[in-house]
């Protein structure tokens, strides 16, 4: 199968999982990102284009299934793109990324696109709920990072 139609799949994959199970797993108003963690490791395994194009497209269907229009395709192409900055040097073989590894990643890339997001999601709706910092922006980056953490751990093996 050819590499862009198995991104394409996986990442639609992704946008369902995301959307009908991390959607709901919510803890104190928390959910994981899953499609974050998954365009994140486009731009690590890929580079800055496919990173910022994959962040585009999946961040776009976000977009339309959330209806926060161009907020979630604005901050996933620019993680894309930032993510691909630290490309495998290796083009041969798949990065693999220990779970660790994967936790502290995901928790830094989480932290920046959470904050990005939730100060864009502040200033379109004009809220003053503090609960947002916490639940949506610090609590949603460990939730995602301990999903990242889960998921490295079946997919090294």
């Amino acid at each position: 199968m050819p590499v862009l139609l198995r991104i394409a799949l996986t990442g639609l994959i992704a946008v369902l999982l995301q959307w009908i199970v991390l959607g709901r797993l919510r803890l104190w108003g928390a959910y994981p990102d899953g499609v974050l963690i998954f365009i994140a490791w486009l731009g690590f395994a890929y580079g800055r284009r496919t990173g910022a194009v994959s962040g585009f497209a999946f961040g776009f269907l976000m977009d339309v299934i959330y209806g926060t229009w161009g907020i979630q395709m604005f901050v996933k192409t620019g993680v894309g793109f930032m993510v691909g900055f630290f490309q495998n040097p290796d083009q041969r073989d798949m990065p693999i990324v220990r779970p660790p590894q994967a936790f502290l990643m995901a928790l830094v890339i989480a932290l920046l696109h959470n904050g990005l997001l939730v100060a864009l999601l502040v200033l379109q709706s004009g809220s003053r709920d503090i609960s947002i910092v916490f639940s949506h922006w610090i609590g949603a980056a460990v939730y995602t990072a301990v999903v990242a953490n889960i998921a490295a751990r079946f997919v090294t093996r």
